[in-house]
C-alpha cells in the first residue's frame, strides 16, 4: 500500500509542475515557524479578483493543493501517518499565490494552520481531523470564490 501512496505522490509532484525547488521537511522546531503572509488584492477591483481566479497559474496552484490533499486522504485511507507527512509539509509551507483576493485569504491562513496541525499529529485519529479541516477551509474558500455554494455543490454560472 506504501507503494501506492509513493506512486499517487510522485504523480502529483509531477503534475504539479513545481517552478523550484521544494525544502524538504525540516525538523520539528522549524516546522513550527509561520507560513508567509497572504500578499491580497485591492478588494475594491473585482474585475482584478475575476482576472486573478481564471489565471491558468493560479488554478494549478490551487490544484496542486487539492492533489496534496488527495495525497493525504490516500495516505490516512491506508492507515499509513508516515506517508502524510510530506504533503502536509508542503501544504504548510509552500509559497503563497499573489493576488488572492482579501476575502479568500483567512481561508488560505486557516488551511496552512490546518496543515500544520496535520504534520504535527501523532496518530491517524488526530490526523483524520486535521485533514477534514482542511477540506473544510477549502470549501469555505470556494464558497467565497463563488465555486460551490455554501452547501458544497458547484455553483451554477
Amino acid at each position: 500500500m506504501k507503494l501506492h501512496v509513493l506512486l499517487i505522490l510522485g504523480f502529483a509532484l509531477s503534475a504539479t509542475g513545481c517552478e523550484g525547488e521544494q525544502a524538504a521537511p525540516q525538523q520539528a522546531d522549524e516546522a513550527q515557524t509561520t507560513a508567509p503572509a497572504v500578499e491580497p488584492m485591492a478588494a475594491e477591483d473585482p474585475a482584478a479578483e475575476e482576472e486573478t481566479f481564471r489565471n491558468d497559474a493560479f488554478l494549478k496552484h490551487m490544484h496542486a493543493h487539492a492533489d496534496y490533499i488527495d495525497v493525504v486522504n490516500i495516505a490516512l485511507a491506508d492507515d499509513d501517518l508516515d506517508a502524510v507527512m510530506t504533503p502536509a509539509y508542503w501544504l504548510s509551507h509552500h509559497d503563497t499565490a499573489s493576488g488572492v483576493p482579501a476575502d479568500w485569504q483567512p481561508y488560505l491562513v486557516g488551511m496552512r494552520e490546518e496543515a500544520r496541525a496535520l504534520e504535527s499529529a501523532t496518530d491517524l485519529e488526530t490526523a483524520r481531523a486535521a485533514s477534514k479541516r482542511i477540506t473544510e477551509q477549502c470549501q469555505g474558500c470556494h464558497a467565497a470564490a463563488g465555486i460551490i455554494g455554501n452547501g458544497g455543490e458547484q455553483a451554477s454560472d
